[in-house]
C-alpha cells in the first residue's frame, strides 16, 4: 500500500485533441496534456497523424518526464490526440497507457478515453467472429476495438453507427484518416470542451484549463450524446444519439476533479467550490480562531468559509508542490513522518488555536487521521473539520476508482464513528442540499450517486468489484513481453 494511503477520490483520465495544419500540433497536444496532469499521473501518450500515417509514443509517468524535446520533435502531422491516465478499468501497466490502436478497414484508429464502460461483457461478444485481438485489459481498447469492426468508409459513420451501443461513461477523443472526432455519452458523465485557436482551427479538452494553456478561447461545451469532428479549419457537430432525460454529470467535478479556473456548465469551478465553504459555515458554525485548508483542494472552500463564518484565514498547512509520481520509497524511519512529505504544519500560526480544517472529501479517512495528529502535535487547542462534500458511501462505476464499499469509511461509519477515527474536535459535512445550492443548477443535471445510492445508469453485476476485472483476458503475448518503460512509435 501507498505509505500515504491515498485518502482522496482518484482522478478521472484527461483527454485532448486538435486539428491544426501548419502547427507543431505534438507541443499543443503536449501543454494541453500537461494543464491536465491533475485527472491523471500514471501514464501520459500522444498519437500524431501525419497525411494519415499516425504514430504514437506513451509511457508510464507524469506529462514532463514522457515528453522530451527530442520525443516531440519526432511527434509531426497536421492532428493529434492525448491522453492522461488514472485507472480505473485495468491495472497500472505500461500496455494499458493510451491512446490505444487497432485498424479499421486499413486505416488506423487511435482512441483516448475517460469514464468507464459498464456493458464490457457485451461488448466482448460482440467481437466474437471478427479478427481482432485485445492486448490490453482496459475498456478504452474496447471502444477502439469495437470502432474497428464497422465497415462504414467515413470514420465518422463508424462511430456513430456503435456509440447506440456502449454504454456508461465516455468523454472520447479518435484519430483517423486524418480526422479528430471527439463524442460523449448520452448522459454527460464526463466533461468535454471545445477551443478555437486565433488560426480558426479547434481543440478539444477534458477542461477549460486544457485550452487556455494553448490559447484556445473556449467555445463550448460537447453536449451528452455529440460528436464533434474537427478538420482543418473546420468543425461538425453531430447528435448521434438522443440525450438521457435525465443527466449524468459528475458532481464530484466541481467538488474535487476538475481544476479550480476550468468552466464547467458555465460556471467557474473556483467560485462554486467558495460557496460550498460558503454553505458550510451556515450549516455547520463552529467557535474558532482561524480557517485554515488542506491544500490544494480545500483552499477555495476554505475561503468561503471564512468569509461567510467572520473567522480568520490563514494557511496553516504548506504543500510541498512538487510531490508528483515517484516510484523512489522512503525508508522504514522516513515512512514514521509519512505525510509531512506533502505536507508541513506552521506551529508559529496554529499552536494554542482552534482551527476550522476545511477539506473536500474523506475516502478511507487514513491521511486524513493522520494529519489531525499531526496538526495536534504542531499545538493545535482544538480541530474541527469541516468537508466540503457530503459523506461518500456508494462505490463508483463510471471513471473514479472507488469500485467497492469496503474503500469508503462512510459506508461502514457514522458520521460521529468517523470523527473519532480521525481524532477531530468535529466533523462535519455539507447536506447534499447544500451542496446542490452551491452547485446553483438542477439535481436532474449530476450524477450524486456515490452520495445516494441512485445510479443514472443501470450497472451490470459482472462490473462491480475490482478494476482489475480483465486481468485473466488472455492477451497478446507481444503486449505481455513489453516492459513499463518500453515506448511504442
Amino acid at each position: 500500500m501507498d505509505y500515504l494511503e491515498h485518502d482522496k477520490p482518484e482522478e478521472a483520465c484527461g483527454i485532448v485533441g486538435l486539428s491544426a495544419p501548419g502547427r507543431d500540433v505534438s507541443r499543443l497536444a503536449f501543454f494541453s496534456l500537461f494543464a491536465l496532469q491533475h485527472r491523471g499521473q500514471e501514464s501520459a501518450g500522444i498519437a500524431v497523424s501525419d497525411n494519415n500515417h499516425i504514430t504514437v509514443f506513451k509511457e508510464m509517468g507524469l506529462v514532463s518526464q514522457v515528453f522530451k524535446e527530442e520525443t516531440l520533435k519526432g511527434l509531426s502531422g497536421q492532428s493529434a490526440i492525448g491522453h492522461v491516465r488514472y485507472s480505473t478499468t485495468g491495472s497500472t501497466r505500461w500496455c494499458n497507457a493510451q491512446p490505444v490502436c487497432h485498424i479499421r478497414n486499413g486505416h488506423t484508429v487511435a482512441l483516448a478515453h475517460n469514464g468507464n464502460i459498464v456493458n464490457t461483457s457485451e461488448l466482448r461478444e460482440m467481437l466474437a467472429g471478427h479478427d481482432i485481438k485485445l492486448t490490453t485489459t482496459s475498456d478504452s481498447e474496447l471502444l477502439a476495438a469495437i470502432i474497428a469492426t464497422n465497415g462504414e468508409e467515413d470514420i465518422r459513420d463508424a462511430v456513430a453507427a456503435i456509440v447506440p451501443k456502449i454504454k456508461g461513461a465516455f468523454s472520447v477523443v479518435l484519430l483517423s484518416q486524418g480526422i479528430v472526432l471527439g463524442f460523449r455519452d448520452p448522459w454527460g458523465v464526463r466533461p468535454l470542451a471545445i477551443g478555437r485557436l486565433e488560426d480558426g482551427n479547434y481543440v478539444l479538452a477534458s477542461e477549460s484549463c486544457g485550452l487556455d494553456i494553448v490559447g484556445a478561447e473556449f467555445v463550448r461545451e460537447v453536449k451528452p450524446g455529440q460528436m464533434v469532428a474537427l478538420t482543418p479549419g473546420h468543425i461538425e457537430i453531430r447528435q448521434i444519439v438522443p440525450p438521457a432525460r435525465e443527466q449524468g454529470l459528475c458532481i464530484f467535478e466541481f467538488i474535487y476533479f476538475a481544476r479550480p479556473d476550468s468552466v464547467i456548465e458555465g460556471q467557474t469551478v473556483s467560485r462554486i467550490r467558495n460557496r460550498m465553504g460558503e454553505e458550510l459555515a451556515r450549516e455547520f458554525p463552529a467557535d474558532a480562531d482561524m480557517v485554515i485548508p488542506i491544500p490544494d483542494t480545500g483552499t477555495p472552500a476554505a475561503i468561503g468559509f471564512a468569509r461567510a463564518s467572520g473567522i480568520p484565514y490563514g494557511e496553516g498547512l504548506i504543500k510541498n508542490r512538487y510531490v508528483g509520481r515517484t516510484f523512489i520509497q522512503p525508508d522504514q524511519d522516513l515512512r514514521q513522518h509519512g505525510i509531512r512529505v506533502k505536507l508541513n504544519p506552521l506551529p508559529e500560526l496554529i499552536k494554542g488555536k482552534r482551527l476550522v480544517v476545511v477539506d473536500d472529501s474523506i475516502v478511507r479517512g487514513n491521511t486524513t487521521s493522520k494529519i489531525v495528529e499531526m496538526l495536534f502535535a504542531a499545538g493545535a487547542k482544538e480541530v474541527h473539520l469541516r468537508i466540503s462534500s457530503p459523506p461518500i458511501t456508494h462505490p463508483c462505476f463510471f471513471g473514479i476508482d472507488t469500485s467497492t464499499s469496503t474503500e469508503l469509511i462512510a459506508s461502514e461509519k457514522s458520521i460521529s464513528e468517523i470523527r473519532e477515527h480521525v481524532g477531530a474536535t468535529s466533523l462535519e459535512y455539507i447536506s447534499l442540499d447544500g451542496l446542490q445550492r452551491a452547485v446553483d443548477l438542477p439535481r436532474e443535471r449530476f450524477c450524486r450517486a456515490c452520495f445516494t445510492g441512485k445510479y443514472p445508469i443501470d450497472i451490470p453485476d459482472d462490473v462491480k468489484g475490482s478494476k482489475h476485472r480483465f486481468e485473466q483476458v488472455e492477451q497478446d503475448p507481444v503486449a505481455k513481453g513489453r516492459t513499463e518503460k518500453e515506448p511504442v512509435v
